[in-house]
């Protein structure tokens, strides 16, 4: 085997296009959308069953998030070590996750033992029980985690952030608190469960090496027949963020040894035109290792060793984030050069050779996010839960490309208005 040379640089190409694969869309017999997608050499499969439905309309806090997670604890065929028996000897991986708007059961297998993965993942769907005994033991731990994430100055500035931008009637900016621990139990997770979780409510992805087998094994269990309570999907709720009128808002951690910095405003939505481009500009000043604010902050001024900024995409208006930790003595400095790149973006056209190297970095990164079955299906979820258009990929690959220097700058002065950022610090209160 000829080995590459290693004198010689690789050749630089332009991606002319981004040949992203669409999922084999299928109706099952009861009503189940099933979202094929077909690649990969290895025997593996991913299963993703979303069902509609997370914080925003959950009726009290951490309803959704103990209703997801007890899944696994318990269903009328197995008890929790069970499950968690049967999959290890099938060599399959579960992860349960809840977000926003949706809750997702995930299920990672070999084709061979496909019918008996899919067999647990029934009951744990289907049949959840969701034990006391388990319940109180996981919401135990949830709080010790909990206090001890409450020691950190980045968990408290994060809270107090949100809290400020969106406000504590937004479900982003409802802050959960240790109470809210104690309210939860299995009456709380049947009634979230009955009302989101049942095929009326629910979208499958099937990604990896995918055979007819594998359909038929997916729908043999999930698409044949209606299953749970509910019959409709939940009402879409929409909220309005209400920013609180503090500029500066401090979190005192006495112990700490260094501040957490947060900056925030509300930001656009997913849809809105201006949003993939304005992702190139949020990546130039802030969302890779060579962006404005690591060169000055970091690499010129040494006030950080790590500095970001980035768009949160929550349901509605997102949250545009400056994060980063420091000394004491350089949080006030550190502030005024995020300030002083901002005035830059807005006022000084970033040069050919700068926005260059951004969008090479932004179209290979995008390129490596579709190049896997399981990418390529977290991609499409995406796509789907946010609403967007199938033509969003290729909208990405021409924001990117097509982006000018004026439009970076009046698109730092349209959406990043420096009266709107929130400051939030949180450390040793400085006498």
């Amino acid at each position: 085997m000829m080995l590459p040379d290693r004198t010689i640089q690789p050749k630089v190409r332009n991606v002319d296009q981004l040949a992203v694969q669409v999922p084999l869309r299928i109706v099952m017999p009861n009503g189940i959308s099933l979202n094929v997608l077909n690649s990969g050499e290895n025997e593996v499969v991913r299963i993703d069953l979303l069902m509609e439905g997370g914080r925003w309309q959950q009726s009290q806090p951490l309803q959704a998030f103990f209703t997801n997670r007890m899944l696994r604890e318990g269903t009328l065929r197995f008890s929790a070590s069970e499950i968690a028996e049967r999959l290890d000897y099938y060599g399959a991986w579960l992860e349960l996750s809840s977000a926003s708007e949706h809750a997702y059961i995930t299920l990672y297998s070999l084709n061979k033992y496909l019918p008996q993965t899919l067999d647990v993942l029934e009951t744990i769907v289907k049949e959840p029980v969701f034990p006391e005994k388990e319940l109180d033991v996981i919401v135990n731990n949830n709080i010790q985690q909990f206090l001890v994430n409450s020691s950190k100055v980045d968990f408290l500035a994060h809270r107090a952030l949100v809290k400020a931008v969106y406000g504590e009637k937004h479900p982003t900016g409802r802050l959960v608190e240790e109470v809210d621990y104690h309210r939860i139990n299995s009456a709380v997770l049947r009634e979230f469960y009955d009302r989101h979780y049942h095929s009326a409510n629910c979208s499958i992805y099937l990604s990896g090496k995918v055979n007819d087998d594998c359909i038929r094994w997916v729908e043999h269990f999930f698409g044949s027949e209606s299953f749970g309570r509910g019959g409709r999907k939940p009402d879409k709720k929409d909220y309005m963020p209400l920013s609180s009128d503090e500029k500066r808002i401090f979190v005192e951690r006495s112990d700490a040894m260094q501040s957490a910095v947060r900056m925030g405003m509300l930001s656009m939505e997913r849809n809105h035109p201006d949003y993939l481009k304005a992702r190139v500009l949020v990546t130039l000043f802030g969302g890779y290792f060579g962006s404005r604010l690591m060169s000055n902050i970091r690499e010129e001024k040494g006030y950080t060793y790590g500095i970001s900024a980035g768009i949160i995409p929550y349901p509605g208006k997102g949250l545009l984030v400056v994060n980063t930790e420091t000394t004491n003595e350089f949080v006030e400095p550190l502030i005024g050069e995020v300030y002083h790149e901002i005035d830059r973006l807005q006022n000084e056209l970033v040069s050919n050779e700068e926005l260059t190297m951004v969008k090479n970095y932004m179209l290979g990164d995008t390129c490596r996010s579709y190049e896997s079955a399981f990418s390529l299906a977290d991609s499409w979820i995406f796509v789907q839960v946010s609403k967007l258009q199938d033509t969003y990929f290729t909208d990405i690959l021409d924001a990117i490309r097509e982006v000018t220097p004026e439009e970076i700058r009046d698109l730092a002065g349209k959406h990043m208005c420096k009266e709107n950022l929130k400051e939030v610090i949180s450390g040793k209160k400085i006498s």
